[in-house]
């Protein structure tokens, strides 16, 4: 019997349908040749904004193919997040986001996605301590000024969920008010920039934000920083508190990572998540990181699924322990 070509096609397209014949070595091989597409599932300006718009750059002059950034906000992340999960596994589609944020998702919302099955992890891009930063109008220069302040004021003061509630910024405000004894009020935003710029226009009191988005503001002037949120002092920030030296045991921060959607061929998830370790390792990433008091993470792509599973049922756990809502 003779098959005829356009039977041997179908027949091709079917058996890789249900995955029974590999993607050609030649799609991957030449891997990228066209333009890529970063998801930042949060508002410009932003500490994932930054990053991504970094090693776009530097992807682009490496590879010869356009990096574009396209800010997705809402849900805490989740709406970005969701338009990488469910696009094409081709290598051109990526999200860059707080992992921090996507790993409390799965404990507060209904999701379209599920958070392991959904994402093929590619690198855990830096990691930057929280700041614990205040309006100018706040009469507070300290953490323990800020809390005997909030407890005077009984309500009144508030917070700013810098990427939305159940955000890794909101509950880092949740635990920190639980610990500390004080209540205040919660105003969520979309993200990080825009809760700058009602910090500084006095319009919120107080927040935890990344550093990546906030320190410039402080180096202006515009707003007054309390301490850091990591385990130590900072090393750019030598003179700056912890959090923890008034509320031991206090660490949160933004973990900023970077996701391809399930499905995505192995040889291209190592090919980006050697580039990104490539990347944050040069000097000048390095050094303008380290300025901005973030530091480089050159995880693994299997290390960061391990974390990823590793930190959802601990936040799961913050979560439930709190009586956390978003309704």
């Amino acid at each position: 019997m003779k098959i005829l070509p356009h039977t041997l096609r179908i027949t091709a397209a079917l058996l890789s349908l249900f995955g029974l014949v590999p993607v050609p070595a030649q799609a991957q091989s030449n891997y990228p040749n066209k333009p890529i597409k970063i998801v930042v599932p949060f508002p410009a300006g932003g500490t994932s904004d930054v990053l991504a718009r970094m090693i776009g750059v530097k992807i682009t002059e490496a590879w010869g193919q356009p990096v574009v950034v396209e800010n997705r906000p809402g849900s805490s992340g989740n709406l970005g997040a969701d338009v990488v999960a469910k696009s094409a596994p081709d290598g051109y589609t990526f999200a860059l986001m707080d992992i921090g944020n996507l790993v409390i998702s799965p404990a507060l919302y209904k999701l379209p996605f599920n958070v392991l099955n959904d994402f093929a992890p590619i690198s855990m891009v830096a990691y930057s301590p929280h700041l614990l930063v205040v309006s100018s109008q706040i009469p507070a220069n300290t953490t323990a000024e800020l809390i005997a302040y909030a407890k005077a004021q009984k309500g009144k003061v508030n917070f700013a969920a810098a990427a939305g509630m159940g955000s890794a910024t909101h509950l880092a405000g949740v635990v920190f008010a639980k610990r500390s004894g004080i209540d205040w009020g919660y105003v969520p935003y979309k993200g990080g920039s825009q809760a700058m710029t009602d910090l500084i226009g006095a319009q919120v009191d107080v927040t935890f934000n990344g550093m990546v988005a906030t320190y410039p503001h402080v180096k202006s002037g515009k707003i007054k920083l309390l301490a850091v949120s990591s385990d130590k002092r900072n090393s750019q920030l030598p003179d700056v508190p912890t959090v923890a030296e008034t509320l031991p045991g206090f660490l949160t921060g933004s973990w900023q990572g970077l996701l391809a959607p399930a499905g995505t061929p192995k040889a291209i998830i190592d090919k980006v998540n050697a580039e990104v370790i490539r990347i944050t390792a040069l000097p000048d990433i390095k050094e303008r990181l380290s300025t901005l008091g973030a530091e480089p993470s050159h995880m693994s792509a299997q290390e960061l699924a391990q974390w990823m599973k590793k930190e959802i049922p601990a936040m799961a756990k913050i979560v439930k322990d709190e009586k956390i809502s978003v309704e």
